[in-house]
């Protein structure tokens, strides 16, 4: 254990040249200001800058997490898809609030979401279904995640069989695929230091609109 204590204190973080950020130049909405960021990380080649830790937490309180593709934001908030049957899924059922978790290593930036998630129509959630690839629906359209499995070829086998499904009716749309917004309560934009001086700044959610505000580090 003190070894690997050593080796996660030796280890680098905030490396390389790290970009400003002046939160009184900062827009009106969150938004504005993720956008804004993820096409930063976009150009700076952060792998997979959609990525996003999703928690959720049932009806005991027990939070779970997992890392999802982030589907679009806009007006409703920021998207992310499940099926109802998943972990995800019955926890949103049973609780319909969620976090989400960006971050930019390269950047030393992360954004945190807070907020209830309201499910969209069943024509956007089966179009969403319909834009992933073969490979993802024919997976999805099993409807097991998160149930115990025998080995890895009861898996093949099963997708195999749903390519075979899909081949025949390309049009299929997993019964419980379900596109999800969280709509935000909170918005905080985090800007890393090397001295630790980190910057960080929340967009809270009021009746007249959005109220920005400074936290410490």
């Amino acid at each position: 254990m003190e070894d690997l204590r050593e080796l996660l204190r030796g280890l680098e973080v905030f490396a390389g040249q790290l970009p400003a950020f002046d939160p009184l130049a900062t827009p009106g909405t969150p938004v504005e200001l993720f956008t804004e960021w993820l096409i930063v990380a976009v150009e700076a080649g952060v792998r997979e800058p959609h990525a996003m830790t999703l928690s959720t937490a049932g009806a005991d309180g027990n939070p779970t997490a997992r890392t999802l593709i982030l589907k679009g934001v806009g007006p409703d908030g920021w998207q992310f898809a499940s099926d109802s049957g998943s972990t995800k899924g019955r926890d949103l059922a049973e609780h319909p609030f969620a976090a989400l978790t960006f971050y930019w290593p390269q950047l030393a930036r992360q954004v945190r979401v807070r907020g209830p998630v309201v499910a969209a129509p069943a024509a956007d959630s089966a179009a969403d279904f319909l834009a992933r690839g073969i490979g993802a629906r024919a997976e999805s359209l099993l409807g097991r995640q998160s149930q115990p499995l025998a080995d890895l070829a009861e898996r093949d086998a099963a997708v195999r069989e749903s390519l075979v499904r899909l081949e025949a009716e390309p049009g299929l749309v997993a019964p419980g695929w379900t596109l999800h917004s969280v709509r935000p309560e909170s918005v905080e934009f985090w800007q890393g230091d090397k001295e630790r001086r980190h910057t960080r700044l929340v967009y809270l959610r009021e009746e007249a609109g959005w109220h920005k505000q400074l936290l410490w580090p």
